[in-house]
């Protein structure tokens, strides 16, 4: 029963993240496995338990306002009187969403809210179009531009648009949407919900933990950096990030903030500091000065090398699965420090 169950989690959690239950299966078979640090505990008590069997957990977090998670990726819904509004649709539980709604509230879906374009965060509107004929989508112009280009039958094209911000009112909901750019190429809306003090803006930051790679694979960190800042200029006691168990809240922006500008100061120090031309004549020893590009890349894998070292050291007991994405967010910050700062 207990290998049962195990089976059944790890399946759970590998399909929250997109991955295919054979590819689970295939897991640890000969695999040659880091040794990461383990989750802290006092990170580790925040995560809401999720139920493997059922696939999903749906919480209220205020009034009103209810955010639903797989473990892995996160929607909200605000019931409003007059209808439910939902915010994202991922594909990793879309075909549950409808399910969920109906277990705290009779009202309908009646609105979709897309975030931004990506495909992990929205294409389970098609199965909850399934279940909600005449589902309204809203989404801005410059996502809704992208998926017409891409008619893509997984991410369905919005009914109806906005250009750069737009305040949605129904029944006794207000809901506040600005377009921003820290994530995706078409940029990315800061939801919120000022009466509840919730906000929502997907692929920000994961509370708890450092950042998915690349900064959570930003199209620009230059405006990922400035992101924060127009975070806690919102009056918010919830943030809701879309990935993982449990929302976050200020505090968590504040250290997510810390941790982003101590990387971006560290490779910039580091990268300053460094005799290049020192480390291409030993490079050239082994590769010859022909191989400009393998001479180039000791330079910029020794800057993240020494950057990510001292970033783990301050940072692992502070935040989870820092040693598992440090480099990538050294090399990310070196990329804008090197080219663009």
């Amino acid at each position: 029963m207990k290998t049962t169950k195990s089976i059944r989690r790890f399946a759970a959690i590998a399909l929250a993240f997109g991955f295919s239950v054979s590819f689970a299966a295939q897991a640890g078979e000969g695999l040659p496995l880091p040794d990461y640090t383990p989750v802290p505990p006092a990170i580790k008590g925040r995560i809401w338990p999720v139920d493997a069997k059922k696939g999903y957990l749906v919480k209220q977090i205020k009034p009103d306002v209810y955010l639903i998670t797989d473990g892995g990726y996160q929607s909200l819904f605000v019931t409003t009187g007059r209808g439910v509004v939902l915010l994202d649709a991922p594909a990793s539980f879309g075909a549950k969403i409808v399910q969920a709604v109906s277990e705290v509230t009779k009202e309908p879906v009646v609105a979709l809210v897309y975030s931004h374009s990506h495909l992990d965060h929205i294409a389970g509107a098609p199965d909850v179009m399934k279940q909600v004929p005449g589902l309204k989508i809203l989404a801005e112009e410059s996502v809704a531009e992208f998926l017409r280009e891409k008619q893509d039958p997984r991410r369905p094209l919005p009914t109806e648009t906005f250009k750069g911000q737009y305040t949605l009112k129904l029944g006794s909901a207000t809901i506040e949407m600005k377009h921003g750019h820290w994530h995706s190429n078409e940029g990315d809306l800061y939801i919120y919900i000022p009466a509840k003090k919730v906000l929502m803006a997907i692929d920000t930051m994961p509370p708890g933990y450092a950042q998915f790679q690349d900064f959570d694979l930003t199209a620009d960190f230059r405006d990922y950096l400035g992101m924060f800042d127009k975070l806690l200029a919102y009056d918010f006691d919830v943030l809701v990030g879309g990935h993982l168990g449990f929302p976050g809240n200020r505090n968590d922006v504040q250290v997510a903030k810390d941790y982003t500008m101590d990387v971006y100061k560290t490779v910039k120090r580091v990268h300053d500091g460094t005799d290049q031309m020192k480390i291409v004549s030993q490079a050239a020893a082994k590769y010859g000065w022909d191989n400009k590009m393998a001479l180039f890349r000791t330079v910029l894998d020794s800057v993240v090398d020494q950057c990510s070292k001292e970033i783990e050291s301050r940072w692992s007991d502070r935040l989870a699965s820092v040693d598992v994405y440090a480099p990538s967010h050294c090399h990310t910050a070196l990329v804008y420090a090197r080219w663009d700062d």
